[in-house]
């Protein structure tokens, strides 16, 4: 009886000490400047409570997918990220066997300058079953045309995996934010620079009900970098 309480006693500290563990995100310990991502998933947001978070810099927002998905709690949460204080920017899902001149119009009847304080960007995590060769060519046409729309190279997303078997050598010209859920720092197998590390998709947030992504800055990069040129 006696060794079953202990045991019990033991397991109830490791909990709490878990639970700690897990409240003390990265953005509590360090000084690079954070941020998050968010779409519907989320539900809703209470944006007030976000805003008031100090260490919460910038938001990017899903807007599009593909040649005719809109965010469901898009508009709302540009609205209300803006007038909470947030640097915000938009993010477009890319499918890469879809028309990429549907899937512009998508983005850019969402992703409007006016309310740009950041690049907009392009999330690239599958290649829709083409060869490498092929979602290359689809992606960096796509890019081009983005960069065409918006006067400026948008940034991109895709995880480190992702970016190693497909986009080595690809994306030279293009910031990036690397999604890798470890506690290193990544390192793509090219060394290359990454302006961006989305370093967890269990995070949480004042505001959020769930799990949230998170983001930072690496190195010596900042917000300054991925501003929207007006």
């Amino acid at each position: 009886m006696i060794r079953t309480l202990l045991f019990s006693i033991l397991a109830f500290i490791a909990h709490v000490a878990n639970a700690q563990s897990a409240l003390c995100q990265c953005e509590d310990t360090c000084e690079h400047v954070h941020g998050i991502d968010l779409s519907h998933y989320q539900g809703q947001v209470f944006w007030e409570s976000v805003g008031s978070h100090s260490k919460t810099a910038y938001v990017y927002l899903k807007a599009t997918e593909g040649g005719d998905r809109i965010d469901s709690f898009f508009e709302r949460n540009i609205d209300l990220a803006h007038r909470y204080g947030l640097k915000v920017g938009c993010y477009h899902f890319f499918r890469p066997r879809t028309s990429l001149s549907l899937q512009l119009r998508n983005f850019q009847k969402q992703c409007l300058p006016a309310e740009q304080d950041l690049l907009p960007m392009i999330d690239v995590e599958s290649t829709g079953n083409l060869s490498t060769e092929e979602f290359c060519d689809s992606l960096m046409t796509f890019l081009r045309l983005v960069e065409e729309a918006y006067k400026q190279k948008p940034l991109v997303y895709t995880f480190r995996n992702f970016y190693d078997k497909h986009l080595v050598g690809k994306l030279d010209d293009y910031q990036l934010m690397i999604a890798f859920y470890r506690d290193e720092e990544p390192v793509l197998s090219d060394e290359r620079d990454i302006t961006m590390w989305q370093y967890t998709s269990k995070g949480r947030i004042v505001g959020v009900n769930g799990n949230i992504d998170k983001s930072r800055f690496m190195g010596h990069h900042g917000l300054r970098e991925i501003r929207f040129q007006h």
